[in-house]
């Protein structure tokens, strides 16, 4: 039976068990759109291309499934390249289709041709960056062959985003619906096994250390190993510290948790590696520039380390490990406790934790160096209001990623996704909507001013498909990040750095949504006390003095 490529396309990401698909319509995919209209895949209509990557995003970090965007050509798919360098940075298996004009047309200026020909925009070297896979679809013949490489990028060990550009004339080509056989398994790739071999020289190098300790980045999130992670961390009593997208790899109220490891933290996970440790296991952790602050040297230095990640280009990309293994990070932890099991491994004698966060917080204080100063209460007051609230957790997309690195200890309960990837502002609220079409909690979008107005527009299309959302405004009335540096390392010469605000209760009521304004640390109370923050969409500003700057250098 003949079906149009439309038709095609759009079984195909069914097949990929995409329900969801996020994107804006023009003419140059329309005939795509036209399939989707009886298919079981639920569209969502955005009001920026990028906010449809990010969303996209956004549901892929959540569920753990395909994200999927959809744009015309032109505009429409470069709009996409920021969303889409976020999710190939952060390795989101995200799909993104696109319109192209008429293959007949290429080189000869037509509307929003993006083919390369004839001095137009060339849309396969703007992505070819940014994507595991990309491919300008002109012929029909070898149309099996694209889909199957695409499902192989998106469902491969180390996933990526896909991009697929289809001209019009394409889109409505006839083709023999048995095109759909030819396309092979669509399931993921089978995990990375790891040899008793490996485990049992990483059981040997445990059994010889004093001091282990254990840094969990977002490997270890991603393979959904929090439980085998904190089994392992109490039968052999050793701590653990995170990266900054691994919070939340152990329940950080955890008496052996150690907090985040970065830049832009307290310090304790820091003191401890340097100071008390002489094992460090790095769990699907990339030690780059934040984790490592800035590729210290002495870090791990003198130290035996144990490196496992399920990426095999991330093993001694900065550093030489004594042990590096490639597996899956849960197939790794669930092997080695079940050995330190059977050989009855002691446990290890560990410093007091809380104990040792005090040392080292006292010693702060006298020296002037604490990462906060009470300029920043309310906003400590607010993350500990948070965690008292939400026992059953919440979903956190966080773009002002240092407060809460430092304020919220993330539960096993909760799910943390910081801006990371390209760190692109007005992320945190599509990422956040992206997931709210799947999310069972609810869902917290922490922002600054500035990259509010870069998506606020956004927030209705929460209004519109009915997304419970709260968005955590932190209004300085300046980029914050870049006037803390103006002001450390710039002799304080500010520069395009502060700005003009809406008001903001009149902005939330022009959107239909709830408004609250917190100035106080009583005001933060009351509002925990009254706001319903399971339903409805709530915009939360919390007033900031400009001034105030986290004491950290980001060496920038």
């Amino acid at each position: 039976m003949k079906v149009q490529v439309s038709e095609v396309i759009v079984k195909f990401l069914q097949g990929l068990g995409v329900d969801t698909i996020f994107g804006m319509p023009g003419a140059h995919i329309l005939p795509v759109y036209d399939g989707l209209y009886d298919s079981t895949i639920k569209t969502v209509l955005v009001k920026h291309e990028q906010g449809a990557a990010f969303m996209a995003g956004g549901y892929s970090r959540l569920t753990g499934k395909i994200g999927a965007c959809i744009t015309t050509a032109g505009p429409g798919a470069t709009n996409l390249i920021t969303g889409i360098a976020n999710a190939y940075s952060d390795r989101q298996p995200v799909i993104a289709i696109t319109g192209e004009a008429p293959t007949h047309i290429f080189g000869r200026g037509g509307l929003q041709e993006s083919s390369g020909e004839g001095g137009s925009v060339d849309q396969t070297a703007l992505f070819s960056a940014v994507t595991r896979y990309h491919k300008l679809i002109e012929r029909t013949d070898y149309l099996a062959n694209v889909l199957n490489q695409a499902a192989k990028q998106l469902l491969a060990e180390i996933p990526g985003p896909v991009v697929l550009s289809i001209p019009f004339n394409v889109q409505k080509e006839m083709v023999d619906d048995s095109i759909l056989q030819q396309i092979g398994d669509l399931s993921r790739s089978p995990k990375v096994p790891i040899s008793q071999l490996l485990v049992n020289q990483s059981v040997e190098l445990i059994q010889k250390a004093k001091r282990p300790v254990i840094v969990a980045g977002f490997g270890c999130v991603q393979a959904d190993s929090q439980k085998v992670l904190s089994r392992l961390s109490e039968c052999l009593n050793i701590p653990v510290a995170s990266s900054l997208k691994g919070k939340g790899a152990i329940d950080e109220s955890s008496a052996l948790s150690l907090g985040s490891l970065g830049v832009t933290s307290s310090g304790y996970a820091l003191q401890y590696i340097m100071n008390e440790a002489d094992l460090v296991i790095l769990l699907g952790a990339g030690f780059n520039e934040r984790t490592s602050y800035v590729w210290n040297e002495n870090l791990l230095k003198n130290k035996t380390v144990i490196q496992v990640d399920q990426n095999p280009h991330q093993l001694e990309k900065v550093f030489k490990a004594t042990l590096a293994i490639h597996s899956d990070i849960d197939v790794f932890l669930q092997s080695l406790y079940d050995t330190c099991q059977s050989n009855v491994l002691e446990k290890k004698q560990v410093t007091d934790i809380q104990l040792f966060k005090e040392r080292i917080e006292s010693t702060a204080i006298a020296e002037g160096k604490t990462i906060f100063n009470k300029q920043f209460d309310l906003v400590k007051h607010f993350y500990s209001l948070l965690e008292q609230k939400f026992s059953d957790g919440i979903v956190i997309f966080d773009d002002n990623i240092i407060f809460a690195q430092n304020f919220y200890h993330v539960s096993l309960k909760d799910r943390f996704f910081p801006n990371t990837g390209v760190s692109s502002l007005g992320h945190a609220i599509p990422a956040a909507i992206g997931a709210g079409f799947k999310a069972d909690k609810p869902i917290f979008a922490i922002i600054g001013d500035g990259g509010f107005q870069m998506c606020a527009m956004e927030i209705m299309t929460a209004v519109n498909y009915g997304i419970s959302l709260n968005i955590v405004l932190y209004n300085n009335q300046t980029m914050g990040l870049i006037r803390k540096n103006q002001h450390q390392q710039y002799d304080q010469r500010f520069l395009d750095c502060d700005f003009i605000n809406p008001d903001y209760a009149s902005l939330a009521k022009s959107f239909g949504i709830q408004y609250i304004k917190i100035e106080t640390e009583q005001e933060c109370s009351l509002a925990f006390d009254q706001v319903n923050f399971s339903q409805g969409i709530n915009l939360i500003e919390i007033k900031i003095d400009k001034d105030a700057y986290p004491n950290y250098s980001s060496n920038r």
